[in-house]
């Protein structure tokens, strides 16, 4: 397995929505390129101080993509991609 880490801002075309009502991205565009994720993906809440960001690592099937949002959920950052 490969890893690329990248760390650039995204966009975050479709959300998706956990049977709690917690929001997850479904699709991102990436240099052009869109991506649709398979599944809610995995996450952890990190805190630091008063600053709350959040890791989600999704997947479209062939590759990993690991996300990070600020505590509004509006800003996306690419962090990597591991196939």
């Amino acid at each position: 397995m490969s890893k690329i880490d990248i760390n650039e801002q995204v966009n975050v075309t479709a959300m998706g929505f956990k049977k709690n009502l917690v929001a997850y991205p479904r699709r991102m565009e990436y240099k052009g390129v869109t991506y649709d994720f398979v599944d809610s993906g995995l996450r952890c809440k990190i805190r630091h101080g008063g600053i709350i960001a959040e890791v989600i690592t999704l997947s479209d099937g062939i590759a990993n993509y690991f996300l990070r949002t600020s505590n509004s959920g509006n800003n996306w950052t690419l962090l990597g991609i591991a196939s």
